[in-house]
């Protein structure tokens, strides 16, 4: 698999990573075993997981499966804090919080260090150049190697980064920015993106596949065996099967008719090649589906198909998000 540059830092993770959402929940130690040996015969590196997901079990899972199956050097894994199950603060992005849940990560995990550390999201409590020292802390101290954030809209990311570069004294560089980002969600595009691109952050994006909807495989009806029909999930699939997203999803598939191909492949590789990228984040049940996203790898798509896709999938941008004097 490819290899690229997370933004403007010396750090190079294939250019697919393997997510870890369900893992420790629906995803059980066989099936996570089965994903990580494939992804990392396929020539991934990328692993992202985070401290809630799963409870904490995730980390552990993934923790486990370092220890006994994939060597650890051959990883570059990718874990998140700041997220807290409290119904009236979703978020804390205090120093406190942040470096206690890291040593958390990293007893869960089994390892002295992750390689990518983000915040999980924008805290409003939180003075934001304490939630940035903690990342500072976290790789002076050699607890994470690079550092991030995710889920900030354009102004927090920008104001991030340029505190972490202007700032007095040693600051940690932002490396990565992680949001979701396919055909049927381009928001990023207003403000993130043009900021990351700015600034040098690589973009991790999430749900590529529209929450699996850009795979077709919601067409006709809704899968006994998908997401959209679990109690839990079907309301973060619900959004994207709207007439605006059944257009769209309609458009991948006559693309993937054209090129011999399957949808996923399709949705897949756009976003992948989208300016500013570094590598979406992919998550799947079995090995079966994984092996199928990760044969994208061989798939560019002919400059037309992404003109019509853009097309089709294009966002309203008004102002201020469009020099003025255009509208």
């Amino acid at each position: 698999m490819e290899q690229r540059h997370l933004g403007r830092t010396g750090l190079r993770v294939s250019r697919i990573g393997l997510g870890t959402l369900t893992w420790g929940r629906d995803t059980d130690e066989h099936d996570a075993a089965d994903l990580l040996k494939t992804f990392w015969e396929a020539g991934g590196s990328l692993v992202d997981t985070a401290d809630v997901y799963g409870d904490g079990e995730s980390e552990y899972l993934l923790g486990r499966l370092i220890e006994g199956l994939i060597p650890r050097r051959d990883l570059v894994i990718s874990t998140k804090a700041g997220s807290v199950p409290d119904p009236d603060r979703r978020f804390d992005g205090s120093r406190g919080h942040l470096l206690s849940a890291l040593d958390a990560s990293l007893a869960r995990l089994g390892t002295d260090y992750v390689d990518v550390w983000q915040v999980h999201a924008y805290d409003p409590d939180t003075p934001l150049e304490e939630t940035l020292q903690a990342l500072d802390l976290a790789v002076s101290s050699g607890r994470a190697r690079y550092a991030g954030v995710s889920n900030f809209c354009g102004w927090q990311l920008a104001k991030a980064a340029t505190w972490q570069l202007a700032a007095p004294g040693t600051r940690t560089r932002l490396a990565a920015t992680q949001l979701e980002y396919s055909l049927l969600q381009r928001g990023i595009e207003r403000e993130v993106l043009p900021a990351a691109l700015d600034l040098g952050i690589g973009l991790l994006p999430s749900s590529p596949l529209g929450r699996g909807v850009l795979t077709g495989k919601y067409r006709t009806a809704t899968p006994a065996d998908s997401r959209g029909a679990s109690d839990h999930l079907a309301p973060f699939v619900a959004p994207y099967l709207d007439d605006t997203a059944r257009h769209i999803v309609d458009a991948v598939q006559t693309a993937a008719d054209g090129l011999a191909v399957t949808p996923l492949q399709v949705a897949l590789a756009w976003v992948r090649d989208r300016p500013g990228v570094t590598a979406p984040i992919v998550g799947a049940r079995n090995a079966q589906q994984l092996t199928a996203a990760l044969s994208v790898e061989a798939l560019s798509l002919p400059d037309e198909i992404c003109r019509a896709l853009d097309d089709v999938s294009a966002p309203v941008h008004r102002y201020p998000d469009h020099d003025w004097s255009t509208l």
